[in-house]
């Protein structure tokens, strides 16, 4: 093979695509190459877990695009923060290791994604962790690539957070990757030995020394290359092509898999010809689908120097954490931040949570060039987890370097709101409670005044915003309007695939990286045709409504 040819081209070296091609390379005699646009990941902001919000804010490590003027947000343009480095959004994200409410992937199966069942999609999910808390059982797996672990040594006020959140009468979750991710508790992270854990770092790396799987970063891709209805290969920017002797996936995701379809011909034909571009294939799904997960903060302020921040009270903790740090990779430096969560019913009618409330042992952010709160405080951002409202993602140019038009139409439907209207509500419920008396908080946003439901409709809308689970645009299916099949085949293009977070039919009710995770696994076994893994034998007690024999349970 020469340099410029390949058995797979894998398009994004995020999550899923990092995981993808090191599953393709396990056997040496395939050739695999990796298109990552962005550069190594090897800045300090990646890697120490606390740093989250810095590396968020690299410009060299983050696409920052952001929406359309959004109807249903005040018409404010709200960021839509994408990984732009070797790991993709995995190496700026906030590490939570979190899969989802079992019945989200038995929703996918009724919606026609024959093989997506809780219990077909669990055995993935195992197969890459390796787990520090929980012993190995149907639930958990010991020998995968990548650390899962529970922080140590949380900060205080996650327990208080967690004992109003008990007075309130919710109940305890001991485990939200188990039978059932009702309630609240400890959260587990991507984390190993003080340090964020990813897929290209642990996974795709290792494979990359074997010497058949080839990453070229700084790389962005023009258009996938098609002839006679196959896909042959990808046309970089650069003007460079590069043949794939199998297959082209594409893993850029959800907003930028849309827009390489896009460039290629393959989309909606009347935007294309309205673009100049050539119609290869007229799909209509591409773009279509886009949905996210909105939320909408409590933050209170306090001088008790108990959260994370910068202050002269804590100066000398902060110094020790520091050297703590620098000498063991250990303390809250070593942390994600968000160290405990709760996933609720905001209305007891309700078949399964509704609302994160992620928790936030800090004080709000207020200099957007120290990411570190300055001073102290504590916050409550719940998180819809379903919404009904639909976007779309199109093309601003047929330019590959011009950003993409993203319109998720976010709170474009009226009931979309109230979880969250109802989940503020308990909020300020829990920080009124006697979990949090002892340190004096104020609220500062958005203020004891609003109280009626038509000004936290307002507050919402004017100062929330989504927290960068976009999925959807390329939705998997069994009917005309899906972009791939359940084995994630594009239809109608031979040789192309997609793995990534744009295949979800619906948005899972938490965070995503793990099931991007689990859909570059399975997309890797699909191309090696290899057989299904065995159904999880999942006990009773799962709230999965598929048990083993695949039948619905009564």
């Amino acid at each position: 093979m020469s340099a410029e040819e390949f058995d797979y081209i894998v398009v994004g070296a995020g999550s899923a695509g990092a995981a993808l091609a090191a599953r393709l390379g396990e056997a040496e005699t395939r050739k695999v190459c990796v298109i990552e646009a962005g550069g190594a990941d090897t800045h300090p902001f990646i890697h120490v877990p606390s740093f989250v919000a810095a590396a968020i804010g690299r410009k060299a490590t983050n696409w920052r695009f952001a929406t359309v003027p959004q109807r249903g947000m005040a018409g404010r343009q709200i960021p839509v923060p994408r990984g732009k480095v070797l790991g993709g959004s995995g190496s700026i994200n906030g590490m939570v290791y979190f899969r989802g409410h079992p019945t989200d992937y038995d929703d996918w199966s009724d919606a026609g994604c024959t093989g997506w069942s809780y219990a077909e999609v669990l055995p993935y999910f195992t197969r890459t962790e390796h787990n520090e808390d929980y012993p190995e059982s149907v639930f958990h797996g010991a020998h995968g690539p990548i650390n899962v672990k529970l922080v140590p040594n949380p900060n205080q006020l996650n327990y208080s957070f967690m004992e109003a959140l008990g007075a309130l009468q919710f109940p305890a979750c001991p485990d939200f990757n188990g039978p059932n991710p009702e309630g609240y508790g400890r959260r587990q992270g991507l984390i190993r030995d003080g340090q964020r854990e990813s897929t290209a770092k642990n996974m795709l790396r290792p494979a990359m020394e074997r010497g058949n799987v080839h990453v070229q970063t700084g790389a962005q891709v023009a258009r996938v290359l098609v002839e006679e209805g196959r896909a042959i290969g990808i046309e970089l920017t650069d003007g460079r092509t590069i043949r794939a002797r199998h297959e082209v996936i594409l893993s850029a995701g959800t907003v930028q898999t849309p827009q390489i379809l896009m460039l290629s011909g393959i989309g909606p034909g009347s935007h294309l010809q309205e673009m100049g571009i050539d119609v290869v294939a007229d799909r209509r799904g591409v773009g279509s689908n886009y949905h996210d997960h909105v939320a909408s903060p409590i933050h209170m302020e306090t001088r008790d120097p108990t959260s994370y921040g910068l202050s002269l009270k804590a100066l000398p903790r902060d110094i020790a954490h520091l050297f703590q740090y620098l000498l063991a990779r250990t303390g809250p430096l070593a942390g994600n931040v968000f160290e405990s969560v709760a996933f609720l019913r905001t209305d007891p009618s309700l078949s399964r949570p509704d609302v994160q409330f992620v928790f936030q042992p800090a004080r709000r952010l207020t200099n957007p060039r120290i990411p570190f709160p300055l001073g102290h405080g504590y916050a409550i951002s719940p998180v819809a987890l379903y919404p009904k409202s639909r976007g779309t993602v199109r093309l601003a140019s047929p330019d590959a370097d011009a950003a993409p038009l993203i319109d998720p139409k976010l709170l474009d439907e009226p009931e979309d709101i109230l979880p969250l209207i109802r989940a503020l509500k308990i909020a300020r419920e829990a920080f009124a409670s006697e979990a949090f008396a002892r340190y004096r908080g104020t609220e500062v946003a958005p203020g004891p005044g609003v109280q009626a439901d038509a000004e936290w409709d307002r507050y919402i809308r004017e100062t929330g915003y989504t927290v960068h689970h976009p999925v959807g645009t390329c939705r998997m299916g069994s009917d005309k309007g899906a972009v791939v099949d359940p084995q994630l085949r594009v239809n109608g293009i031979a040789g192309l695939r997609i793995a990534d977070a744009s295949v979800m039919p619906s948005i899972i009710g938490g965070n995503t990286n793990a099931p991007c995770v689990m859909i570059g696994e399975r997309a890797a076994d699909f191309i090696l045709g290899k057989p299904a893994l065995p159904a999880a034998e999942l006990p009773a007690e799962s709230v999965a409504r598929y048990k083993p024999n695949k039948q619905k349970a009564a």
